[in-house]
């Protein structure tokens, strides 16, 4: 078994599929199948079942995937150490980002430029792999790296850095009953009907939650799942939502009212992996993270008015 094998066999397995495996690693699909075979040879067990479209994982491929996976990370660590002394950090580093991440967010371009600038012998892949604890599954099971997720539980197999929390508010157009009040509570929202984004992205987890612990039911009538068309729907009056003001952007004709503290707030972590050594890319690429949300916090913390009394 060598890892040109297990990074065909991971292949096939992420994609679902010999063809797309194979423009993936840009050789032709014979060499994927041939290279699958002979694992399966020297394993003595079938690891896909053969689809008219694509292929699917047996009992023996699962079991083999979190490994090979894992033996893939580290001979990535041990190259990227022999480079770290060579004078140059080099590799792939796989992050996971929400969508509409704005001030006072982390905020991915702008912390990846400035990596790119310091090692520019590393490669970061961006994905959005759905809600955060789908890429919380992804970071787990080895598929990302690290990624930016809002979660309120634990997930087994990662860690979460708290980046930033941001207070939520309602959004609903200017013309609302609740469009003058200064401050709700969510007994105040509940009978109105919500825009919502889908159960696994972290808005969504925070508004089920305080809803849950307050012991309230809603209706969700629309379930969007991008920022912009869920806006969309509540400045056409379909229903409001509750959101950090920094995801919405800037709009004139949409009230923001901030909610009382049993709303919860939205919460961005950095997750990396517990059970797997994570290259030194990875490691460089975190730090840059954490030391970018920590600078934007202080920022906010000097730009914040004193008072005394």
């Amino acid at each position: 078994m060598n890892l040109r094998q297990l990074e065909t066999f991971v292949a096939v397995a992420e994609e679902s599929g010999f063809s797309r495996a194979a423009d993936r690693l840009h050789v032709v699909q014979s060499a994927v199948s041939a290279t699958v075979r002979g694992l399966e040879q020297e394993l003595d067990a079938e690891l896909f079942r053969r689809l008219a479209r694509g292929a699917e994982l047996t009992d023996a491929g699962r079991a083999l995937l979190p490994e090979a996976r894992a033996t893939l990370a580290a001979a990535a660590a041990a190259r990227d150490a022999v480079d770290a002394v060579r004078g140059g950090l080099r590799g792939t580093v796989a992050l996971g980002i929400m969508q509409a991440m704005r001030t006072p967010a982390p905020n991915p371009p702008a912390i990846l430029a400035a990596f790119r600038r310091d090692h520019p012998g590393v490669t970061v892949r961006v994905r959005h792999g759905g809600g955060s604890r789908d890429m919380a599954a992804q970071v787990a099971d080895g598929r990302l790296d690290l990624a930016l997720v809002s979660l309120r539980e634990p997930v087994a197999g990662i860690a979460l850095e708290t980046l930033t929390r941001q207070p939520v508010g309602l959004i609903c157009p200017l013309g609302h009953p609740l469009a003058r009040r200064s401050s709700l509570r969510l007994a105040d929202i509940a009978e109105e009907p919500f825009v919502e984004l889908p159960p696994a992205w972290g808005t969504r987890i925070n508004n089920d939650h305080a809803f849950a612990a307050a012991g309230l039911a809603r209706e969700v009538a629309y379930e969007i799942n991008d920022t912009a068309s869920l806006v969309e729907f509540v400045r056409h009056g379909l229903g409001v939502a509750l959101f950090p003001r920094s995801l919405v952007g800037p709009v004139t004709d949409l009230a923001w009212i901030a909610m009382d503290e049993e709303a919860g707030g939205f919460e961005v972590s950095l997750a990396r992996p517990t059970t797997r050594r994570p290259s030194a890319s990875a490691v460089a690429l975190r730090a840059a993270i954490v030391a970018h949300a920590s600078a934007r916090r202080a920022r906010a913390t000097e730009a914040r008015p004193s008072t005394i009394g």
